[in-house]
């Protein structure tokens, strides 16, 4: 597959302003809950104003935070279901095991009355008694097959026992498993709610023209990086690493614009790890869901021979993601409030580069 054709964007432009956030708070009572929820809170103006800059850098860590906790979420969904299927597919097992375990007890009791109604006296006497001793002795040997049968009937529902026994085992255990994933699934959820309300909080205490001035703001700064100081980004000639990394660049590429939503997998809005599995499953590849997941999704290599396709991983906790698409430059979805767009590499702190 050919590689997408590079963009080359002109002089810079503000990206899309922020999307529209509702209004949960009043002024006054969100920015006291913003100080609350922060380590500390805006400095103000003599006039009594927050100052943008140091609203702009709580909010910046109130939305790495909810994204540390939206990733968390994401992971403990994924073993949610793993583990719902797991737990479905014992509780079939032990149905099934329990069905087989009564059909061996039905037959065991079959052959228990047969062995009684043909060995009900001492077989010496029967022996001795008997005026047809060659039908008697091969009577006896049909008991003694009987015997041998009730045996291993014994030994094979002892067996079937102690399997039942496990796979209930095992399934209370998943159910057990399920039920704590579910719980720390709440927290995460209540955590990145909190998170968002705390940043809300602090952007409404700042007026509507400063909040759609930072965004800009936001926007034209990563555009700068990206272009390194020149007038437009260059991406390079560098070939994709393959012929579905390429098609997951042209897929990552076609996205730019579109607004970030937490726990979002596309076609219209993304999270970040999000962005990275839809582009990859347009190239025909199921990546893990979360940043840190698919930092083990591929072959580990170095920064320097990052090709176009290749996945970066940011910060030590590894809960940001980005598609490497050339030229020093990543495409991701940054944060609430932000679109999709380009990034220097170099922006944030790389943990590791996958080639899937």
């Amino acid at each position: 597959m050919a590689m997408p054709q590079r963009p080359v964007l002109p002089g810079r432009t503000s990206q899309q302003g922020p999307r529209r956030l509702a209004r949960v708070l009043a002024v006054t009572a969100a920015a006291t809950t913003a100080l609350a929820i922060t380590a500390g809170g805006a400095q103000a103006d003599p006039a009594g104003r927050p100052d943008k800059n140091e609203v702009k850098a709580q909010v910046d860590q109130l939305y790495a935070e909810a994204e540390q906790a939206s990733e968390r979420a994401t992971a403990a969904e994924e073993d949610a279901k793993r583990l719902q299927a797991e737990a479905t597919a014992l509780q079939g097992e032990v149905a099934a095991d329990q069905e087989q375990l009564n059909t061996m007890r039905t037959g065991l009791s079959g052959l228990a009355a047969a062995q009684y109604r043909a060995g009900g006296m001492d077989p010496a006497v029967q022996l001795m008694l008997s005026s047809d001793p060659d039908g008697y002795l091969a009577r006896a040997s049909s008991l003694a097959q009987l015997g041998r049968e009730r045996a291993d009937s014994l030994r094979g529902i002892q067996q079937q026992q102690r399997r039942l026994d496990q796979r209930r085992a095992e399934a209370t255990g998943k159910l057990a498993e399920l039920e704590a994933v579910r719980d720390a699934l709440g927290r995460s959820k209540q955590q990145v709610q909190a998170k968002l309300r705390g940043a809300q909080a602090l952007l409404n205490s700042l007026t509507a023209a400063e909040r759609t001035q930072l965004a800009a703001q936001d926007a034209d700064q990563a555009e700068q990086r990206a272009a390194r100081g020149a007038d437009r980004i260059d991406l390079g000639s560098q070939p994709a690493a393959s012929d579905r990394a390429a098609a997951a660049v042209a897929a990552v590429l076609s996205r730019i614009g579109s607004p970030y939503v937490y726990g979002s997998t596309g076609p219209g809005a993304f999270d970040c790890s999000g962005l990275m599995y839809w582009s990859w499953r347009q190239a025909g590849v199921s990546l893990p869901r979360t940043s840190q997941a698919q930092a083990f999704g591929g072959q580990r290599i170095s920064l320097a021979e990052a090709r176009p396709g290749d996945l970066v991983i940011f910060f030590k906790d590894m809960h940001h993601v980005g598609m490497y698409v050339g030229g020093g430059t990543v495409v991701h979805a940054p944060h609430p409030g932000a679109r999709v767009r380009y990034e220097s590499v170099s922006a944030m702190p790389v943990a590791a580069v996958v080639r899937v």
